[in-house]
């Protein structure tokens, strides 16, 4: 039953696309049919000693088939686009008719009854008034002017989220500690992506798309940030990283990740980019060498005789000669710290042959 009320709507729509079609076209036959008829009327009089009586008729249905092309390419531009020039237009007219009023007026630049002149300023405004006003128009933002009528602030230091962390999700304690302030700006290309990650048949990405969905409303839940969707697009642009850089660009918003190649593409454009992961590497506690600390040892090392643990921040400690106690916890003494691209890695010995080999040195020192 259900399926066969939904045909008869997708019928009944399609019903409907089929009227609304032909109702233009006809309306389009009317138009052009008119101005042949009023182009022949107008125009024969005039050319009628030149014995070209269709004339006028030809015009006019030139004239109306170049309205039905800019009407027909005026339906892919978007509302803005099209407000802006014509917005545009008007400014640009009202400006041309000023003009033309004050400085034709002066003698040595022009005569004020000189139609090409008039035609020409009129014609330059015109043109730099609708392509102005239709980039201008593609940026404009309607939220923005409501919040000015409203009396409310513009939105101070924008961030723009990535789909990779919101899935890692640590973003969502940062923002719960209070840390991270302002207003946080998730695409609706990257809430698209996550929600098709969310229904993927591998049940792995599925489960990480779930997971970003619930971070989202972690942080939705946050007191310190405000959370907007924005509807933007860049429809010519296909990856989900360069429509962020480009995004992060013309709002002149930092791009919050965890992903290391955005961050190098994005840097390399002049957007700037908070990265969680060099976040986490930042706010680690300090290892200076000789210092003692309990480890758990987990596994082997690759080196032979090594044992292998980590601290809870996820920091791997590699432990000399700890082999023989994997699964056991042992004191060790810090011996070096190694900074990597992918992390810190703690090198350490155990306490008791560290401090059988300081207490060796100190007594050859002597």
């Amino acid at each position: 039953m259900a399926h066969i009320a939904g045909c008869g709507l997708v019928t009944l729509l399609s019903s409907i696309g089929e009227v609304r079609f032909i109702g233009i076209s006809f309306l389009r036959i009317g138009f052009v049919l008119l101005a042949a008829f009023l182009g022949y009327h107008l125009g024969a009089p005039q050319i009628a000693e030149m014995e070209f009586p269709w004339l006028g008729m030809t015009i006019g249905i030139t004239l109306a088939a170049g309205i039905i092309a800019i009407e027909r390419g005026a339906q892919k531009i978007p509302p803005k686009v099209l407000l802006g020039g014509l917005l545009g237009l008007i400014v640009s007219l009202l400006l041309g008719h000023l003009l033309t009023i004050s400085l034709l007026t002066i003698p040595w630049i022009g005569d004020p009854d000189n139609i090409a002149l008039h035609g020409l300023v009129h014609a330059g405004l015109a043109y730099i008034g609708i392509v102005l006003g239709a980039r201008k128009g593609a940026e404009f933002d309607l939220n923005e002017y409501k919040k000015l009528f409203r009396g409310e602030a513009k939105e101070e230091n924008p961030k723009l989220l990535d789909t990779s962390v919101i899935i890692d999700g640590r973003v969502a304690d940062i923002c719960e500690t209070g840390f991270l302030e302002g207003t946080l700006i998730i695409p609706q290309f990257v809430l698209r992506e996550l929600q098709q990650i969310a229904d993927s048949s591998d049940p792995i990405k599925r489960n990480r798309g779930r997971r970003g969905l619930d971070i989202l409303q972690r942080i939705q839940r946050s007191v310190d940030v405000h959370v907007k969707i924005l509807e933007q697009d860049f429809p010519k642009i296909r990856d989900v990283d360069s429509k962020l850089v480009a995004l992060g660009k013309e709002l002149g918003a930092k791009i919050l990740t965890n992903d290391f190649n955005l961050n190098k593409v994005a840097e390399l454009q002049g957007v700037p980019v908070l990265n969680v992961n060099q976040l986490a590497n930042a706010v680690r506690p300090v290892v200076l060498p000789g210092e003692l600390m309990s480890v758990h040892i987990l596994k082997e090392g690759k080196e032979y005789g090594q044992g292998v643990a980590y601290l809870d921040d996820g920091t791997m400690v590699v432990v000399d000669s700890a082999r023989k106690y994997v699964g056991r916890n042992v004191d060790v003494a810090v011996t070096s710290v190694l900074q990597t691209t992918a992390g810190r890695m703690i090198f350490t010995r155990l306490k008791d042959d560290f401090e059988r080999e300081e207490s060796l040195e100190s007594k050859v020192g002597r």
